[in-house]
């Protein structure tokens, strides 16, 4: 359980994220995903990253189970496990996002809240049939990753998607242009090394070269954008209204306990 990294491939890192049940991240899962890509992006034998999840999903967000318990023993003025969750989910974005190689996401089943930041920032998206993207903060008490859900879809439906917590396919972003392919459960990881495999085969200073270019050139700052929004979160929670909508929380996707 927890962040590993693996090279089955001459030029391929594998970062793999497992945490049962349903691969919702505490605080360390997302301080330790930012350094196991920041490291596999470092490493000048590396061309390209395959970020990926064992179990039912891809990413369930936060751990909101963490923020309830630890923030709740500190009481009214207590705030350190939203604080930790904020700053660990902007660098695990950011590291995604400033990777010296391309990331490629492997998304099994549903893709939901920090998700989103993840294949957001992603280079490159390959997403099983039955793989769902969303962002369910509104039903949570948060707010954020509209940054990076804007990313996938054009504005209006990002901003419908937003405020109605609606999923949307992996066909559906395909069609988008957000997601490279789309392939049966079982063939994720394979078609996710296979455009991996291509990438590497690039050279790897020209590769990182075009990274850092690509990046200069596009439009929006994601980092400083989304701590823009992370700043509402943060009042969200400072004024209440975040607990009274979480207090009504305690499942996930599929309707089943998160923590």
């Amino acid at each position: 359980m927890g962040v590993s990294t693996s090279s089955p491939e001459k030029g391929i890192s594998v970062v793999t994220v497992d945490f049962p049940p349903v691969n919702a991240l505490p605080v360390h899962g997302w301080f330790d995903l930012a350094d196991a890509v920041r490291t596999a992006g470092r490493d000048p034998e590396i061309r390209c990253v395959v970020l990926t999840a064992e179990g039912r999903g891809f990413n369930a967000g936060v751990d909101i189970k963490e923020i309830q318990r630890e923030d709740g023993r500190r009481g009214a003025t207590g705030h350190g496990a939203l604080i930790g969750a904020n700053r660990g989910c902007a660098e695990a974005f950011a590291a995604v996002y400033e990777c010296e190689v391309p990331v490629v996401a492997a998304v099994r089943g549903f893709c939901l809240g920090g998700g989103i930041g993840l294949v957001g920032n992603a280079d490159a998206i390959v997403a099983s049939d039955d793989a769902t993207f969303g962002l369910p903060e509104l039903d949570r008490g948060a707010l954020g990753a509209a940054t990076h859900l804007a990313r996938l879809v054009p504005q209006h439906l990002m901003r419908a998607l937003y405020y109605t917590s609606r999923t949307a396919s992996a066909a559906e972003l395909h069609a988008h242009g957000s997601v490279w392919r789309v392939v049966p459960r079982a063939e994720v990881l394979d078609a996710a090394l296979e455009l991996a495999r291509e990438i590497a085969a690039k050279d790897g200073q020209l590769i990182r070269l075009a990274k850092a270019a690509i990046n200069g050139i596009d439009p929006v700052d994601v980092r400083r954008s989304y701590r823009f929004e992370q700043g509402f979160t943060f009042e969200a929670g400072l004024s209440g209204v975040a607990d009274r909508v979480r207090s009504t929380f305690g499942h996930d996707a599929s309707g089943e306990e998160d923590r």
